[in-house]
């Protein structure tokens, strides 16, 4: 059992200390200030500190009540934003999604909108991170993570199907002298790299057999998304998964010289905790999102 103060006196030592009053922290208690006197002392006597110099009929903390004063203001925030969690979550249910980035930005975003409209009762929180969450610990409902992780127990991991890495360029470069045609013409441009794949344009060459070709020249990015955006102005050629150039391949922002088929990679997943699969905002999303990647799962 929790050896606490009593709330009341808690709640009068709170209000006179952020006020520097007792007639203020009495008005906004709806009390007297004899009543914000008295519990002060008695919380005084309980704690065998003094927390206020009376000067006067003015109070001012002393230090040890300053840094109790500090310590309590925060508990009492913690406990308002814990209330206020609680009545938003008695309105509506939030869906905490965590993703890395690229695939957030080139492929979850865009289909997020009818997700909601059929499922309006959920609120949909977004977080893009490339680090994974703990879902134990509900950091998040959902982790779509990319790459390999060790297991953890409890938590289910379905694999996106396999991904097909395309060549790409925006529609400018596949014309002229320098056009592209077959794999070797590549030698002729500048390759955009993405450090983060898992298949690189070094693997590409070497899977084509033209490894002697292989540049390591060329701009280098961190996030997927960022070739992409490098590619899409004609600042050269990038390899990305299919997933997420989606978009730009339908508004002909990007084409693919040497058509959709290509190598493919294991490299997304979604995953999330087995023990929270039947509540209604948790299945929801995963048939929903089972559906948008072509995984049937009718079993569950």
């Amino acid at each position: 059992m929790r050896k606490l103060p009593s709330l009341k006196a808690l709640q009068a030592f709170d209000a006179a200390a952020r006020l520097g009053s007792f007639t203020a922290a009495a008005e906004e208690l709806s009390v007297t200030p004899s009543a914000v006197s008295h519990q002060i002392r008695a919380l005084e006597t309980e704690l065998g500190i003094q927390l206020f110099e009376r000067v006067n009929r003015a109070i001012i903390l002393t230090d040890t009540g300053k840094r109790f004063g500090e310590r309590i203001a925060r508990g009492f925030n913690e406990l308002e934003a814990a209330c206020s969690s609680i009545n938003r979550a008695t309105r509506l249910d939030v869906l905490t999604i965590h993703c890395v980035p690229t695939l957030a930005k080139q492929w979850l975003m865009p289909r997020l909108q009818n997700f909601q409209e059929a499922y309006p009762e959920v609120d949909v929180r977004l977080n893009a991170s490339p680090d994974p969450v703990n879902l134990l610990s509900v950091e998040a409902d959902f982790d779509i993570r990319f790459g390999h992780y060790p297991s953890q127990p409890g938590v289910r991991r379905i694999p996106f199907p396999p991904e097909t890495m395309l060549v790409l360029c925006a529609p400018s470069l596949a014309m002229g002298e320098n056009a592209i045609r077959a794999p070797i013409d590549l030698s002729k441009q500048r390759l955009i790299h993405s450090e983060v794949n898992l298949f690189n344009w070094h693997h590409w060459f070497e899977a084509e057999g033209l490894l002697d070709l292989y540049q390591e020249k060329g701009p280098r990015f961190d996030r997927s998304f960022l070739s992409i955006s490098a590619a899409v102005d004609g600042n050269g050629v990038c390899l990305e998964s299919h997933f997420h150039v989606q978009q730009e391949l339908a508004r002909k922002q990007l084409i693919a010289p040497f058509g959709l088929a290509g190598y493919t990679v294991q490299g997304h997943s979604i995953n999330f905790v087995q023990s929270r699969n039947r509540l209604p905002k948790i299945q929801a999303f995963k048939d929903w999102i089972l559906k948008e990647i072509g995984i049937d799962e009718s079993n569950g």
